[in-house]
């Protein structure tokens, strides 16, 4: 008979298995065509949307966008620079985002996928890159996109390095995409990576985190796994230079989170108060 660790290894071995390949035709330029200017409009409205800097990504050719991540389960970043970058590079120019399986797969979020967003795994995003597309991701994952709102301001991967072995593997640049005021749309209390690993679904369901957090409209806001409703707060993006990766890791991952952190600084410097900016 099994053992309780063998059916934990077991059902953590089928969820990997799942993490689908990714099937870059869904992306639909004519469907981000149709709803670029609505949700553009929402995007300034609601989160006072400042883009800039955009002219630093090279203007054709794969290129690996590197951002920090914020917002829970409704990360306002995504979605604010997901509409950036096709108004400003047009529709038809390839773009992907590299989400959580169980984001990319979900039947109510398909719309999604016909913007480009794909399951995270290296795999799909070597395969995003190789079609010649600029590929969006966030090494942080859900590390960074729970801390605590009080650490908003703070670049943090959690020691993830892979994607700098991906660039090079692929030949491409990282750009860094710095943003501030995701953190803001909620108030993040906890990771709750302890609670991830007393539910085991750190091993089952790829969740390293079972974040905590005060958000509308549950108040007292367990695991996100439902969203919620993001609070206004202003969201602004700044692109950093492009950075050449070369064969050490370690030289390049410190410049990106440098980077990162300098426009994250910078950002933050010019708000006056959360959700307010």
């Amino acid at each position: 008979m099994a053992g309780f660790g063998e059916v934990i290894e077991w059902a953590r071995q089928q969820v990997a298995a799942r993490v689908p390949k990714a099937d870059l035709d869904q992306r639909d330029p004519d469907f981000i065509r149709d709803q670029l200017s609505g949700l553009w409009m929402l995007a300034l409205l609601y989160f006072r949307a400042d883009v800039r800097g955009l002219d630093r990504i090279p203007k054709d050719g794969p290129v690996l966008l590197v951002g920090n991540h914020s917002g829970g389960n409704v990360p306002p970043d995504t979605f604010v620079f997901t509409l950036a970058f096709c108004l400003y590079f047009g529709v038809e120019r390839p773009f992907y985002q590299l989400a959580h399986n169980l984001v990319a797969t979900a039947p109510p979020l398909g719309f999604l996928r016909k913007f480009g967003t794909i399951a995270a795994n290296p795999d799909n995003a070597r395969l995003s890159l190789k079609s010649g597309a600029a590929l969006l991701i966030y090494p942080g994952g859900d590390y960074e996109v729970y801390r605590p709102s009080w650490e908003r301001h703070k670049v943090d991967f959690g020691g993830r390095k892979g994607y700098v072995r991906l660039a090079r593997e692929a030949g491409v640049p990282i750009v860094p995409v710095a943003s501030v005021g995701g953190q803001e749309t909620a108030l993040f209390l906890d990771r709750g990576q302890w609670l991830a690993k007393l539910l085991m679904v750190n091993r089952t369901l790829r969740l390293k985190s079972v974040p905590i957090s005060l958000a509308l409209p549950w108040g007292l806001n367990i695991s996100d796994l439902l969203g919620h409703i993001p609070l206004p707060a202003k969201i602004t993006i700044e692109v950093q230079g492009p950075i050449e990766v070369d064969a050490d890791d370690q030289a390049v991952h410190e410049k990106v989170i440098a980077s990162l952190q300098a426009g994250v600084d910078r950002l933050a410097a010019e708000r006056r108060f959360p959700v307010i900016g």
